[in-house]
């Protein structure tokens, strides 16, 4: 059986298709397809409150060629989630509402939230027994936090704080006062929830981090450090974005957002005192696909011959540089 999961972000569309596979006594998902677009809704969204008329015209005919690649694959079952872009634009639900109709395919706007449920199903395989751990996501439009006590969430909220955001507002030159009350509350946050649950690891998921850490080269499946962070950041804001493009090799919608992107990052490292940052290939996407088999497992498996070992469905492996 495969499944997919598109992941509508305010900076790109992602599609995986996965199959499950059956050895012994485990189950586990494999990816035979993955296609991303940078399809900018958030460019849109946060500078007018809509999504303009030609990218609302091509997010539907990327859609429509999502459908088909899915028909190829024979999909049995997807799930559609659109975050923070889709959530705040005024003509969303007209939106949704038109691609329900010409594609009958159905999208769930999610909140923060649910974004952090999504996350957490394949998060929770990463942890070790007695640490405790801020688990920080990055997206173009927000940034979601979980913390993470022995093994348990105990503390998690979304900031509408993202890199899009915070490139739209460097670019215009101008004070945000609702964005800057924003991220003094998102640094309170960190630092109080961090250092009442004694933080002292970090996880970081996300398209930007993912692109940091391949950047940062450290060996593989080790944890990145802040000052290494800290580092790639300093040399990136030097380059122009030719240099970011044909020097650091970025594409170029990578470019201009990974720098706003890493500043969360390293901040929340800082706030929660965390010197190192573990970075797993894994995200929104890779939690929709858990989901999505824990649903459909009784089609999966009949017999329910494996119904204890369903949580090791999914444990991703990196793929570094991976955009």
């Amino acid at each position: 059986m495969k499944l997919a999961a598109i992941d509508i972000g305010s900076n790109a569309v992602r599609c995986q298709i996965s199959a499950v596979l059956h050895y012994g006594d485990r189950y586990r998902l494999k990816r035979v397809e993955y296609v991303r677009y940078p399809l900018r809704l958030g460019e849109d969204v946060f500078a007018t409150g809509r999504i303009s008329t030609a990218r609302e015209d091509k997010f539907v005919k990327f859609l429509h060629a999502l459908k088909l690649l899915m028909e190829v694959h024979d999909v049995a079952h997807y799930l559609i989630c659109a975050t923070s872009a889709m959530r705040t634009a005024a003509n969303a639900p007209e939106i949704v509402a038109r691609v329900q109709k010409e594609l009958n395919m159905p999208i769930q706007v999610i909140n923060g939230q649910d974004e952090a449920f999504y996350i957490n199903r394949v998060i929770e395989h990463l942890l070790e027994d007695n640490k405790h751990y801020l688990h920080i996501d990055v997206g173009g439009g927000s940034t979601e936090f979980n913390i993470y006590h022995d093994r348990r969430k105990v503390a998690s909220q979304s900031f509408e704080v993202g890199s899009i955001r915070r490139m739209q507002q460097e670019e215009s030159g101008l004070s945000n006062e609702a964005l800057n009350g924003t991220w003094q509350r998102m640094e309170d946050w960190v630092r109080e929830n961090g250092r009442k649950y004694h933080v002292t690891r970090a996880i970081g998921t996300g398209g930007n981090i993912n692109k940091l850490y391949s950047l940062a080269q450290p060996s593989l499946d080790k944890p990145v450090t802040r000052r290494r962070i800290a580092t790639i950041l300093n040399n990136l804001t030097k380059m122009s974005m030719d240099e970011r493009v044909n020097v650091a090799m970025l594409n170029p919608d990578r470019a201009d957002v990974i720098v706003p992107a890493g500043q969360i990052y390293l901040s929340a490292m800082e706030w929660s005192n965390v010197n190192q940052m573990i970075v797993p290939d894994i995200g929104l996407k890779d939690g929709m696909l858990q989901t999505l088999f824990e649903q459909h497992f009784d089609e999966i498996d009949p017999l329910n011959h494996g119904a204890d070992h369903l949580l090791l469905a999914t444990v991703p492996s990196r793929t570094n540089g991976m955009e």
